[in-house]
Formats: C-alpha cells, sequence, structure tokens
C-alpha cells in the first residue's frame, strides 16, 4: 500500500479538534510562545505535526512558505493559517488573536511597572544588565539572517549598501526596502542565479503519521477559492482598518498621538518583511526621533521586555503605544494608566490586523497552488538588506549602552563586558535568549550594587 493510499485509509484516526480543544490549544500557545519566531515555528511544528498530527509536514511547510512571503510576524500568520484550515474564518480569527492577547496584557502591566518603579534600584540595576544584552541579541539576529541569506558577493552588497544608506545617509527604512524590492526584480531576470531563495525552512522529508490535514486531504470548502469571498475579505479588512481610524480623526483631529499612532503603526504593518528586527530600525526612526513618543534608552528596554514576554517580538508595539499614551498623559495627569492602555491596545489592533487580512485573503489562493510557492527575487534581495539595516540598529543600541551620554561622556566598561559575554554564549555556545537575558540582568543587578 502506498503511502497516500495508506494516510487516505486512516485519516478518520486523527479526530477533529472540536472548537474546546482548539481554543485551548491556541491560548496556551499565546502563554508559552517565547524563543523568537524560530521557537514559535518549531514549538507548532511539534505540537500540531508530530504530536497532534492536525496538518502534515508538507502542508505546514507549505503555509509556512507563505506567511514568510509577506510583511507581519510569521509564526502568528502561520497559526492564523492552521486555525482557518481547521475553523474557517472564526477559527483563523480566535487562533491570530489567543497568540498575542497574552503579550498584550502582559506588556501592558511590564510597561506600567516600568514607568512607575524604573527608578527603584532593583529595578535599575535588573535593567543595567539587560541592555548590552538586547545589543547582543540584535548582533546575533544579524547574524543568524545574514549567514541564511548572503549567499553570494552581489547579495553582500546589498547589505553593506542598505547599511550606509541607513546608518550614514540617514535614508528612511521604506524607501531601502523599495530599492532593494527593485534591485531584485531586476536583478532576478539579468542573473536569476545570484537571486535564488536563500535557507528557508527546508522540504518536508519526514512524514509522522495520518494528519488530519494531510498530503493530499482535499481542499476544504471553506478553503477553495471564490472571488467573492476575496471581495468580501478585503471590503471586511478595509472597513476594519478604516471605520476606527476614521473615527480617531473625527474625534481627535489629525495631529492627535492616537492618530498619529494608528497611521504609523499601520505602515510599520506593511513592511515587516524579514521580521521584527527589520522594522524595528523603522520603529525607531518614527516613535523616537519624529514623534518622541519614547527615548532611545526607553526603547532598548521596551526590546528588552519584547523579547522576554510570549507572543511575537513585534509586540514591542505595545510597550511603545503605552510608554506615549503614558507620558504624554492623553487623558490627564490624573489617568495615565488608561491612557497607556487606550494607546497600547490602539497600536496593538492597527499593528496586527492586515495579518489577518492577508491570511484570510490569501489562503484560498495558497491551498490551490500545493508545493508551487516559491521566494521571490525581490523578496531575496529585501531579506539581504535587512541584514544591514539590523547591523545598525545593533550598532546604534551599543553606542547608547556604552556611552549613555556620547562620545564625550564617560565609557561604561561594565555594560561593555556584559554585552562581550552575552555576545559569546549567543554565538559560540548557542544558549537561549531567555537564559542570556536572566543571567545579564543579574550579573548587571550585582555590578550596579557593587560599585555604588
Amino acid at each position: 500500500m502506498t503511502r497516500t493510499t495508506q494516510a487516505k485509509a486512516d485519516h478518520n484516526s486523527v479526530a477533529q479538534p472540536t472548537w474546546r480543544e482548539a481554543l485551548k490549544f491556541w491560548f496556551w500557545l499565546g502563554c508559552i510562545s517565547f524563543g523568537g519566531p524560530a521557537g514559535q515555528i518549531a514549538l507548532m511544528h511539534e505540537e500540531l505535526v508530530v504530536r497532534r498530527r492536525w496538518i502534515s509536514e508538507e502542508r505546514y511547510l507549505h503555509a509556512l512558505h507563505y506567511c514568510m512571503l509577506l510583511p507581519g510576524p510569521e509564526a502568528q500568520q502561520l497559526a492564523i493559517y492552521i486555525g482557518w484550515l481547521l475553523h474557517r474564518t472564526a477559527g483563523g480569527i480566535v487562533a491570530g488573536t489567543l497568540f498575542v492577547l497574552p503579550s498584550l496584557f502582559i506588556l501592558i502591566l511590564l510597561a506600567w511597572i516600568y514607568l512607575a518603579f524604573g527608578d527603584v534600584p532593583l529595578v535599575a540595576g535588573l535593567f543595567y544588565g539587560i541592555k548590552p544584552a538586547v545589543t547582543a541579541i540584535v548582533l546575533q539576529a544579524a547574524h543568524r539572517i545574514g549567514s541564511r541569506a548572503l549567499k553570494n558577493p552581489l547579495l553582500w552588497s546589498i547589505a553593506a549598501a542598505a547599511f550606509v544608506a541607513i546608518f550614514a545617509l540617514n535614508v528612511p527604512f521604506p524607501l531601502i526596502v523599495v530599492a532593494a524590492a527593485l534591485t531584485g526584480y531586476i536583478g532576478g531576470r539579468i542573473a536569476p542565479d545570484k537571486f535564488k531563495a536563500c535557507g528557508g525552512h527546508g522540504k518536508a522529508d519526514k512524514h509522522w503519521g495520518p494528519a488530519l490535514i494531510d498530503d493530499d486531504t482535499p481542499t476544504p470548502p471553506h478553503a477553495q477559492f471564490s472571488a467573492l469571498r476575496l471581495f468580501k475579505v478585503g471590503i471586511s479588512g478595509l472597513l476594519l482598518w478604516a471605520l476606527p481610524f476614521t473615527a480617531l480623526v473625527l474625534t481627535f483631529g489629525w495631529q492627535h498621538t492616537f492618530t498619529q499612532m494608528a497611521w504609523f503603526f499601520t505602515k510599520a504593518a506593511l513592511l515587516t518583511f524579514g521580521g521584527a528586527y527589520a522594522v524595528l530600525p523603522y520603529v525607531y526612526q518614527g516613535a523616537v526621533n519624529s514623534y518622541g513618543w519614547l527615548t532611545a534608552g526607553q526603547m532598548i528596554d521596551g526590546l528588552a521586555l519584547g523579547e522576554t514576554t510570549p507572543g511575537p517580538l513585534i509586540m514591542v508595539v505595545t510597550f511603545v503605544g503605552f510608554v506615549g499614551g503614558y507620558v504624554r498623559e492623553l487623558f490627564g495627569p490624573d489617568a495615565q494608566f488608561l491612557a497607556g492602555a487606550a494607546a497600547a491596545v490602539l497600536v496593538t489592533w492597527f499593528t496586527f490586523l492586515p495579518s489577518f487580512v492577508f491570511i484570510l485573503a490569501g489562503g484560498p489562493l495558497v491551498e490551490s497552488t500545493h508545493g508551487d510557492l516559491k521566494f521571490t527575487a525581490p523578496l531575496t534581495a529585501i531579506t539581504a538588506a535587512v541584514v544591514g539595516v539590523i547591523l545598525n540598529l545593533a550598532l546604534f543600541f551599543g553606542y547608547h549602552v556604552l556611552w549613555p551620554q556620547g562620545f564625550a561622556g564617560v565609557f561604561e566598561w561594565q555594560a561593555a563586558l556584559i554585552a562581550v559575554a552575552a555576545a559569546i554564549a549567543l554565538l559560540r555556545y548557542k544558549r537561549g535568549v531567555m537564559e542570556v537575558i536572566a543571567a545579564c540582568a543579574v550579573s548587571g543587578l550585582m555590578l550596579q550594587t557593587l560599585l555604588q
């Protein structure tokens, strides 16, 4: 009996998960999804492909490849995709929402504690050690992506050009993305071998037994392409964005912080090719330099909190929103927490809404092309450019950590030691992010205590 025949014969051996089972799983996943996108994708693979067998390896990777082509957090989009396959549109919405909801509440609480008690010696000492660790983590991200993406001198040149553009020329991140995409589009036709897909998550070379959604399982009716359904999803997504945005403009005006946050993070949501680290420079340019919603030091602290909480790393935008609303006292001096929480929810909504639209609208097209989806040349070039952008981010964080008062000020040799130790632990010994952050936090507290 062939594998296909056996899979079809044993298909019913894997029970369709009930709504209760699905809700419990997606909520559990949202609570323990540490480790960034790589860790989250690996965790979902272990639970959904290997253990529960709700989806086969091939179908899982097919969905993942599509998510990797989209702007936005690929792990959350993968959760939306699989939830949609299992339980239609409602299943996708629930899966994607529960993936970020625990992180939203946790970050609002942590941001409030940070702002209210950040000057307490204990908290200050912990963050003194965490900041150099974050610098090392960003450097590790540049190394990880670069080792996968920069496979030839041309791609190295694109990365170098992106670094010079943002570091020396202060070119906005969106323009760098557009330039890289055009380079890839043209280069893919002139020298296609130079722009072949780099890295990726491999092929489906293992079979873990029959799955509910198996390699040869027909596409369910709700996942089949329909022009009318595509139109409905598109219109619904547009209304879900336009109605609250219009309400903000009419209620507060275009220049109000809430309105500007909604507009800015809408743009950020459409530029997150390459993951959260790729869009962080753009968020920094806007939130710190242009709007002044928070300081550079607060941005580093927010990234540290994002690294240590479940959910996508891009949830750092929740911290940015909370700090901006809280510090500016948008509801008055007696309602700072309420203003911060409102801003945090607002930016989370406008950041993650496009992910739902992309999956629910594009999923049927993807399901009709099993095995045919590939990385494009423009995306390959964008990924190369992202390496240079992330390297710039690492240097930016390093400057603010090691010379907090500028080059004319004192060099923080203690922070430098922690940063070097963190980099060695991450790059040489492959230690986990959470482990490194915890060790650096304790080290920072001890150094601050000894040197006081």
